[in-house]
């Protein structure tokens, strides 16, 4: 009878122990789950911080600017020479110049992005989508002013041999080295976007007697067109920010034109060039930059808006 009391009483202070242990245990990872939850949080809080922090600091900017520009001569005018005696302010020159090279840039990298990424997800064997994606991915690690040098020194003389008139600088040539560069984010999200369409409407498209290719195009593809929009937007993205490329192989003189075979400047390379000068900060001269990268983040924000609308209305969800 003692000895079963014993045992009892043991039994007992051990399971109140492994109790404690176990109590002990949850309020630990319930503090540390705690822990990482606010280092998250303080992570996106940061990230937001620094987007309104820079639209914050545009906006300050540029209203001095606007102070002593009106938006309308801003906003229409067609001349862009703020750094001359007889100064004008119009942002039209380099809004070309930016639409234009960022258009000749998408002409190349969407259809190829997306032929490229079509190929990695629907007909290349295992072996060669391992083999050809890090080298896809490779032209993304290239610094941009190589990509430059090599638009000024050897796309535009291979350019100006097809077409003799062809300037030493033109949107054509810079436009052209900027899709190449842009490919890999494309053709990378796009693939991505298309392997995350399940196999069961694969197999669907198979049995009902359609090729790959037309289960490539008419089944994947549709499937997939949030992601797909969303490497698109991207590579607009990307495109329309590109700073080097267009700063060396475009030219730096502002001119309004739509021929993407003369030189320009966008906006990106005058924000190099002020930024690169020796104007005195708070001249209206240099509040020109701010001005201009305020209409560069309006631009690249209405993209992105459009992204999202596309993306909401044709997500699908597996």
């Amino acid at each position: 009878m003692y000895s079963k009391n014993a045992r009892g009483a043991s039994e007992k202070k051990s399971n109140t122990h492994n109790t404690l242990g176990n109590l002990r245990y949850s309020y630990k990872r319930h503090i540390k789950e705690k822990l990482i939850e606010m280092l998250l949080l303080l992570a996106a809080f940061f990230s937001v911080l620094i987007t309104f922090a820079i639209i914050y600091m545009l906006v300050k900017e540029s209203i001095v600017f606007f102070q002593q520009v009106s938006v309308w001569e801003f906003l229409t005018s067609t001349q862009w020479t703020p750094l001359f005696d007889d100064a004008h302010y119009g942002i039209l020159p380099l809004v070309s110049g930016t639409v234009v090279s960022s258009a000749v840039a998408l002409l190349v990298a969407l259809p190829l992005g997306t032929i490229i990424a079509i190929y990695l997800s629907e007909f290349a064997s295992f072996t060669v989508r391992e083999i050809a994606k890090p080298f896809l991915e490779l032209l993304g690690g290239i610094p941009t002013i190589v990509y430059g040098y090599f638009a000024l020194l050897f796309v535009t003389p291979l350019l100006q041999m097809i077409f003799p008139n062809l300037p030493g600088f033109s949107l054509l040539s810079a436009g052209l080295v900027m899709g190449i560069m842009i490919i890999p984010y494309v053709s990378s999200m796009t693939e991505d976007a298309m392997r995350s369409v399940p196999m069961h409407l694969r197999e669907g498209s198979y049995a009902m007697g359609a090729t790959r290719l037309q289960t490539a195009i008419k089944v994947v593809m549709p499937a997939a067109f949030s992601g797909i929009a969303a490497a698109y937007i991207l590579g607009i993205s990307r495109a329309v920010g590109e700073t080097m490329v267009v700063a060396i192989a475009a030219g730096m003189q502002p001119n309004l034109t739509w021929n993407p075979m003369e030189q320009a400047a966008t906006i990106t390379a005058y924000i190099v060039q002020v930024s690169l000068g020796d104007l005195p900060h708070g001249s209206i001269g240099y509040q020109t930059i701010f001005a201009a990268g305020l209409t560069l983040l309006l631009i690249t924000l209405i993209f992105n808006i459009l992204g999202h609308l596309l993306r909401k209305r044709y997500r699908e969800m597996y």
